[in-house]
């Protein structure tokens, strides 16, 4: 273990290579008329950029639209791409919501699955399971990805709220009907408790393309307050790891990550 550790601390003080990437739901356009067409894409990349998805009934453990008539759930076509796209029927803000099923990778270096943990800030979790931790070793470990995206049908009146995932970031207020001056408190959940000193990645996206990227820490609460400006679209982002039960890295994953994301936008 304390090998690890000590890669970790090299891995922290250098560029970190990318290994970790994002999943979300990624609107057309975050604000609609109504009876406009909601379209949105299932994407995997880095710095809130990256590839749509088709829609494939075996990677999906859930799909639905949330409005204030209530949950509707979505089933494209197999091969859909754009993944989503219907009627925007019901004024209100409107939630998006994908699970994905479980997948797995394979580290065959240690040094990836580590610059994955420093990335995400779950080191404590590793140093926590030393015995989880083969560095010569292949092993493996399974993720399950869990995406909101919040848009405006009409005027966009209403309120996030918690849908249910595994592990979700909850808008505590409205980024299209609330001042965006003061920032947008958010809370991180895991297993329907707030999730106290967790990090959230945070992705702001200019109306050029360019994006910043910085992180924040939830407060006891799992809260924490994302500044936004107007004309910006936004990425959250939030990792939990945890250990499988299973020890023997031959037998299945050692490691479990919930990928939570949010995706939403602020009015220009």
């Amino acid at each position: 273990m304390r090998i690890a550790l000590a890669l970790l601390a090299c891995l922290g003080a250098i560029s970190r290579p990318a290994f970790a990437h994002e999943f979300w739901l990624s609107p057309q356009e975050y604000q609609l008329p109504i009876d406009g067409q909601i379209v949105a894409e299932l994407r995997v990349g880095q710095n809130f950029k990256g590839s749509g998805y088709p829609y494939l009934p075996r990677d999906t453990a859930r799909f639905e639209m949330i409005t204030q008539q209530g949950a509707t759930p979505l089933t494209p076509r197999m091969g859909d791409r754009p993944a989503l796209s219907t009627p925007a029927e019901t004024p209100g803000l409107t939630i998006l919501v994908h699970e994905t099923t479980d997948k797995r990778v394979f580290y065959q270096k240690p040094e990836k699955f580590l610059s994955f943990v420093e990335h995400k800030d779950l080191g404590t979790v590793v140093a926590e399971n030393p015995s989880l931790f083969h560095p010569e070793t292949r092993f493996s470990e399974s993720y399950r990805r869990y995406a909101k995206s919040l848009i405006a049908v009409g005027e966009g009146q209403g309120a996030d709220r918690d849908v249910g995932l595994r592990a979700e970031i909850i808008a505590l207020k409205n980024p299209y009907t609330d001042d965006p001056s003061t920032g947008l408190p958010v809370q991180v959940m895991y297993q329907g408790t707030p999730r106290a000193e967790a990090q959230i990645e945070v992705f702001e996206k200019m109306s050029s393309g360019t994006v910043r990227v910085f992180t924040l820490r939830t407060d006891a609460h799992g809260q924490a307050t994302v500044p936004t400006l107007p004309g910006r679209s936004y990425l959250l982002d939030a990792v939990v790891l945890r250990p499988t039960g299973n020890t023997d890295p031959d037998a299945g994953p050692l490691w479990h990550s919930l990928w939570a994301s949010l995706t939403f936008a602020v009015p220009g």
